[in-house]
């Protein structure tokens, strides 16, 4: 079973920095994408980036130029370095993997807990 967990989310001023983390723990998967999406009270959920095992980005426009996704393959964890942070990035971040079982070759996609990060003016 895949469990995701986050970290790095907390509270700083607009213009600072936030690194999130995420590690994707479990075993007998091999992971494909993993990326972060946030969800604001009262808003939708929207996909801010995601990177494939190939390396292969995509951002949403907003954070484009301010964050950057990264991963370890290896050891199945997925960053977000956040900077030039703003009041309207304030939202609950959340970790989500797209894996596939190596007997079944089901594929899952697992999402974490969320961390919260806020953005004060």
């Amino acid at each position: 079973q895949v469990q995701l967990v986050e970290s790095g989310g907390g509270l700083v001023q607009a213009g600072g920095s936030l690194r999130l983390s995420c590690v994707a723990s479990g075993s007998i998967f091999s992971v494909d994408a993993m990326g972060w999406s946030r969800q604001a009270p009262g808003k939708q959920r929207e996909l801010v980036a995601v990177v494939t095992s190939g390396g292969s980005v995509n951002y949403e426009d907003s954070v484009k130029g301010r964050f950057t996704i990264s991963r370890d393959n290896a050891n199945n964890t997925v960053w977000l370095q956040m900077n030039s942070l703003k009041p309207e990035d304030t939202s609950v971040y959340y970790c989500h993997a797209r894996v596939k079982y190596y007997r079944t070759g089901r594929e899952v996609l697992t999402w974490g807990q969320g961390t919260q990060v806020t953005v004060s003016s």
